[in-house]
């Protein structure tokens, strides 16, 4: 098996505007994402607010203060290195190193920011897609992970089996 499992499906339909959008593939509610913010807001050095980007109800995952020490393409803006979004999108957005954004997208899990694509944001800026399912969840939950330890400036190792992903 390569690093991450290969996403179920096809890529799913985004928008190229914003807001920046997953227009399809959504689960039937908010469950999965909540589930994934939820569990990601209890690692230590993890603070929750509203996103400083995003649409409204966003709610964003920030480094804290003690654990800062990313680089600069490791941020959405301020603290903020990922936001699960609201109003229907489950979607998230989030920033991975370059050789982690490079894995998932080759495994279907997200897409390069539109933005990013046009030079206007940092290749590390990546939409993840929305969580369909508990697996998905595990999965999703791991590179939020990666972009945790990406904004606190630790080393951020590829996952290479599935033990790896919890």
């Amino acid at each position: 098996m390569g690093a991450l499992p290969v996403r179920a499906g096809h890529q799913p339909t985004t928008t190229a505007s914003i807001p920046h959008r997953q227009v399809d593939q959504q689960p039937a509610d908010a469950a999965y994402l909540t589930d994934l913010l939820e569990a990601a807001c209890t690692w230590a050095g993890i603070v929750e607010a509203d996103s400083g980007i995003s649409v409204h109800g966003a709610r964003a995952l920030l480094v804290s203060d003690q654990l800062l020490s990313g680089p600069a393409e490791a941020f959405l803006v301020g603290r903020e290195f990922c936001h699960g979004h609201a109003q229907g999108d489950y979607s998230l957005h989030l920033t991975l190193p370059p050789a982690l954004a490079l894995e998932a997208e080759q495994a279907g899990w997200v897409e390069p920011h539109f933005l990013a694509l046009a030079g206007q944001l940092p290749r590390s800026v990546v939409m993840l897609y929305a969580p369909r399912d508990p697996d998905e969840v595990t999965v999703a939950l791991a590179l939020v992970r990666g972009s945790f330890d990406f904004a606190r400036g630790a080393i951020v190792p590829i996952p290479r089996q599935e033990s790896d992903l919890a």
